[in-house]
């Protein structure tokens, strides 16, 4: 689903050369910058998985471990034991 939204968006700043109403050439700058800048967000996210083991092992630990720390400090509603198996299967089913 987010994916279809951001690859309309990509679409429209890309390649539609119909601007809506009195957009500015500085509204359509912006809309793409900030396309490009989702885009990086998300290949940054998806590229910590090719990273050696040991790397990628360490930072979803400390992620885990910062999550786990949330909860017991109540700044969060679920311990990352109960949704992490499965969030990590999905990540990778999903990219």
């Amino acid at each position: 689903e987010l994916k279809g939204l951001r690859n309309a968006r990509w679409e429209k700043a890309f390649f539609q050369e119909e601007r809506v109403g009195n957009e500015s050439s500085t509204e359509n700058r912006n809309r793409k910058a900030t396309i490009v800048i989702e885009h990086l967000i998300q290949a940054s996210d998806v590229a910590h998985t090719m990273q050696h083991w040991n790397i990628y092992r360490k930072w979803n630990e400390r992620l885990f471990l910062e999550m786990a720390k949330a909860y017991d400090d109540g700044r969060a509603l679920k311990h990352p034991v109960d949704f992490w198996y499965k969030g990590e299967i999905g990540f990778f089913d999903f990219y």
